[in-house]
């Protein structure tokens, strides 16, 4: 077999292969052995049909799929002669392809990049630390209530955080537009669903009460055939229910499936979720400010192949996400290219380090992941067990611990600041940058 190999581009390779036609020939032979034991003919017992006859009807097909299998195997053959490591299929494309000659074609394809990880004594890491302090839990008690707010029907007046069941009409020029009209629907006060001055403008509001308010559509408004301008709506107020929080008993504790611990118990449990947060919350930053060194450290150039299938990846996860009828390919591809980008350098990144520094999943840290994710469970031993019998699930968990494997890597030659903040500092999530 003959190859020779042309660069192309930084990453694209075109490789000539010849095949002798002689292993050609013995491969369409062999299928046609192979036919003439089963064909079934007219006037020939199977297994006695002539090779004249079995060639004149079968000839084409075995040929067509010998150099099918041929050209794959010979592809594989040439890229391991090479030392090369394709992303992605080749494009084939045919010189000589008649019978009795040597097969020639060209495989044009990308290669994986070649690089080494560099820089990572110039990454700066600001890892924080943090305690939940009884503030902070005596704030997440406050929350948990808050989000099992229950409403009673009052007599008085309505107030912010008041929940109401209203009536109204909407009109603009005097004409009742779409979606401007709704019966019992119920409006927390303050949440900031209506347009401005709505919900304002019904404080002080009581049941059976009637409100005429004129208000004015922002100008960015979704709707743009209201975006701007003047509308009146009629409000009827039938109900006016006022909130009420939960009291820390029994009874609250066991909606969070804690039981016979008290008030004490329920405290603890809460704190020990909190944690396991934060950690997660610190663990997080961490890992997003490494990655971020490693990407400006280490610029490389993408295999277009891996950047158009990480982008059909994200446009299946968008439709799967969002619903609709749309199919991922009607998607726009410029939509995802720049997260994709992202996602297949980090990825080349990372498997880089993981080669460079000959880096395998530390089996005692994934125990310890499976741990404390099955500790959030009521029957932690049995989630543990599920782990450890469903192999998708267990490399899945490996990959994250030898993620978590190589940030400690980078950090262990980055520039690290450590800096103590608050719980709430701690958990914060990281605004995303603003465009220009």
């Amino acid at each position: 077999m003959q190859v020779s190999v042309e660069n192309t581009s930084a990453l694209e390779r075109r490789m000539t292969i010849g095949v002798p036609a002689e292993r050609i020939e013995a491969e369409v032979n062999k299928r046609l052995q192979q036919t003439a034991q089963k064909a079934k003919i007219p006037g020939f017992r199977p297994g006695k049909v002539p090779m004249s006859v079995i060639r004149q009807r079968y000839e084409a097909d075995a040929r067509q799929e010998a150099l099918g299998n041929i050209i794959q195997a010979s592809f594989y053959e040439a890229v391991v002669e090479q030392k090369l490591n394709p992303a992605g299929q080749p494009s084939v494309e045919p010189k000589v392809f008649e019978k009795g000659k040597d097969l020639e074609y060209i495989a044009t394809f990308e290669v994986f990049p070649e690089f080494e990880v560099t820089g990572l004594d110039t990454i700066a890491v600001e890892r924080l630390s943090a305690e939940v302090a009884d503030a902070d839990l005596d704030k997440m008690l406050d929350v948990l209530r808050k989000q099992n707010t229950r409403f009673e029907v009052t007599e008085r007046a309505a107030q912010n955080e008041d929940q109401l069941n209203i009536d109204f009409v909407g009109k603009v020029d005097g004409e009742v537009f779409a979606g401007g009209s709704a019966k019992g629907t119920q409006l927390v006060l303050g949440s900031g669903r209506m347009i401005p001055g709505f919900e304002d403008g019904l404080v002080g509001a009581k049941a059976g009460e009637e409100r005429v308010l004129t208000l004015t559509f922002p100008e960015d408004y979704q709707n743009l055939d209201l975006a701007g301008k003047t509308a009146e709506f009629t409000v009827t107020v039938n109900t006016v229910s006022e909130p009420k929080l939960p009291e820390l008993n029994e009874e609250f504790f066991a909606q969070f499936g804690i039981k016979e611990t008290g008030i004490e118990g329920f405290r603890a449990e809460v704190r020990k979720n909190m944690e396991r947060e934060l950690r997660q919350a610190i663990k997080s930053k961490v890992k997003n400010q490494v990655m971020e060194g490693l990407l400006a450290a280490n610029p490389i150039e993408v295999p277009k192949a891996l950047m158009s299938s990480e982008v059909d990846r994200l446009r299946v996860q968008a439709v799967q996400q969002f619903g609709g009828n749309i199919k991922p390919d009607q998607l726009p591809a410029e939509l995802f290219e720049e997260q994709a980008k992202r996602r297949v350098v980090l990825g080349l990144i990372v498997a880089e380090v993981v080669k460079q520094f000959d880096l395998k999943p530390d089996e005692d840290r994934v125990r310890e992941m499976i741990q404390e994710m099955a500790s959030a469970y009521q029957e932690p031993e049995q989630v543990v067990a599920w782990y450890y019998k469903n192999d998708q699930q267990l490399n899945e968990v490996r990959s994250v611990v030898l993620e978590e494997q190589v940030v400690d890597t980078v950090l262990q030659k980055a520039k690290v600041t450590d800096k103590s903040v608050s719980y709430e500092e701690a958990v914060k999530p990281v605004e995303a940058p603003q465009a220009d």
